[in-house]
């Protein structure tokens, strides 16, 4: 159950204004591309990520990956050098970034019914524009929508969000409280996870923890992360329904 806020104070807010459970501002479109076979759009607070799809098509296969019996998915992640406040521009071979382009490639080959497009390739293309934390949800969420919208067939959406821990790991503060979804300034100073779960339920497909936390409060974290992605999937399963509301009637007009 989660705890009742109705009570907290002022000095209880974040520096956005949020209190610890809010999401920030999200937005998402579908189909901004009319030259790729799926794309979209998605703002999560001030971090900005365009998304395209190329494919199930042959070619541009390599030695991983999966067999001749399963489509293989590659992501490729493009940093703007100006998406962030050091303006610092990244290469092909940055560890972060390979690392991020592994962990979405394997929460979506696991999710994707590759066995329908046997020795093709599905390309996931992210340009990431501004950062201001939680980038790795924003990169699943915003493929989410653009496979979505590529017609490619899965499971259920794939929806991740970050969550936190109001002390770091040296304070050994045993009130600290959890928080959802961190801004840049927040992954800065405190310690965070990502997580992506499967669909409505608890289901958890990503979990991915960069820095050190007390093992008592990793539980908390987790729950709340897991209630924001229930949260941000509602937000997407809008978006894909208006977009095929929409479509639907300029067929029928």
């Amino acid at each position: 159950m989660p705890l009742d806020t109705s009570t907290y104070t002022l000095a209880l807010l974040r520096l956005d204004g949020r209190r610890w459970n809010e999401l920030r501002r999200m937005h998402a479109q579908i189909s901004i591309q009319a030259a790729a076979d799926g794309s979209s759009y998605l703002e999560m607070g001030n971090t900005k990520v365009i998304c395209t799809i190329t494919g199930p098509s042959e070619g541009r296969r390599t030695g991983g990956g999966g067999g001749d019996d399963n489509a293989t998915v590659q992501v490729e992640i493009g940093i703007a050098g100006f998406s962030g406040v050091d303006r610092k521009r990244r290469g092909r071979g940055d560890k972060r970034t390979s690392e991020m382009q592994m962990t979405i490639a394997n929460a979506f080959s696991n999710t994707l019914f590759t066995n329908l497009y046997p020795r093709s390739t599905i390309l996931i293309t992210l340009h990431v524009l501004s950062q201001d934390g939680s980038l790795l949800a924003a990169c699943l969420n915003a493929a989410t929508l653009a496979l979505i919208d590529a017609g490619v067939p899965m499971s259920d959406y794939i929806v991740a969000c970050t969550s936190g821990s109001t002390a770091s790991y040296s304070s050994n503060d045993e009130a600290a409280d959890p928080l959802l979804d961190l801004n840049g300034t927040e992954e800065q100073e405190l310690p965070f996870l990502t997580v992506g779960t499967l669909g409505a339920g608890e289901k958890v497909s990503v979990l991915v923890m960069e820095s050190r936390v007390q093992a008592g409060r990793l539980e908390g974290m987790l729950a709340v992360g897991v209630d924001g992605c229930k949260q941000v999937r509602e937000i997407l399963d809008q978006v894909v329904r208006g977009h095929g509301k929409r479509t639907l009637e300029s067929v029928v007009r």
